[in-house]
């Protein structure tokens, strides 16, 4: 099972080098994306000027949406703490997915250079 972090969306989106790899996974049905990321997508949708309801429309057929629980919010916290002495830029909405991969025992599919230290990523 695959968590999307929003920089795997763009590419997909974007028709990036790697879209096709990406849509491979898609395919899969084991893929998912926490709702933290839809706030990115639309963030990315409205700063290029497109249409974020088709993109958000988009990712609710092709995966399943996690949500942000207490207990995801209290690791995400702890994690981003953490974090933070390893990597000075690294942020909270990094800790959320990594939490969200966490709970749920998943894989995060990302390009995000913050992910590549970490056991269970998959970097495109």
């Amino acid at each position: 099972m695959f968590l999307l972090d929003t920089s795997a969306w763009i590419e997909f989106f974007t028709k990036g080098q790697e879209w096709e790899r990406i849509g491979g996974y898609l395919k899969t049905g084991n893929c998912y994306t926490s709702v933290i990321t839809i706030c990115e997508i639309a963030n990315w949708a409205f700063r290029q000027n497109l249409n974020s309801q088709q993109f958000m429309q988009h990712v609710l057929e092709i995966t399943r949406i996690l949500n942000l629980t207490t207990k995801i919010a209290f690791f995400a916290g702890e994690l981003n703490f953490r974090r933070k002495f390893l990597q000075r830029n690294w942020g909270m909405v990094d800790s959320i997915i990594l939490a969200t991969a966490q709970n749920y025992d998943m894989k995060i599919l990302t390009k995000d250079s913050h992910f590549k230290d970490l056991p269970d990523v998959e970097m495109i």
